[in-house]
């Protein structure tokens, strides 16, 4: 894990949650297992609400493949999230295509970053279970 993600965690976790993005874009945990290890890794993320459902984007800032994380989820899709002061349980599914287009509206960052590649980046529903 980078030394950023690190210090991003820790001071996640040692201010309660209480951690913005850029702009209006809030922060989460993911704590996804390794597809190859299976061991667990968490990761930060940018997060928006769609009902319900916590929104992630796999950009990697528009590089050519996708993160590991969310190939960790794919291959897992059960995952933990800590957002805030609270930590549950998810379920990740992939955004279809429809959706998708109506999620890039709302994300112009991520907009952007889709040009800077030819691999469609994929949106994450991240969903609660009980």
């Amino acid at each position: 894990m980078s030394d950023w993600n690190e210090r991003i965690i820790r001071e996640f976790r040692a201010n309660g949650g209480e951690l913005r993005g850029e702009g209006d874009t809030f922060l989460l945990l993911l704590t996804t297992t390794g597809r190859k290890s299976g061991q667990t890794r968490t990761t930060p993320l940018a997060y928006k609400l769609d009902g319900d459902r916590y929104i992630v984007v796999a950009s990697f800032r528009g590089a050519p493949k996708h993160p590991d994380w969310y190939l960790n989820l794919v291959a897992h899709p059960q995952v933990t999230l800590e957002v805030g002061k609270e930590t549950f349980n998810a379920i990740a599914t992939t955004v279809e295509s429809s959706e998708r287009e109506r999620l890039l509206e709302q994300w112009p960052v991520v907009k952007e970053h889709q040009t800077l590649t030819t691999r469609e980046i994929p949106f994450v529903a991240l969903q609660r279970v009980n």
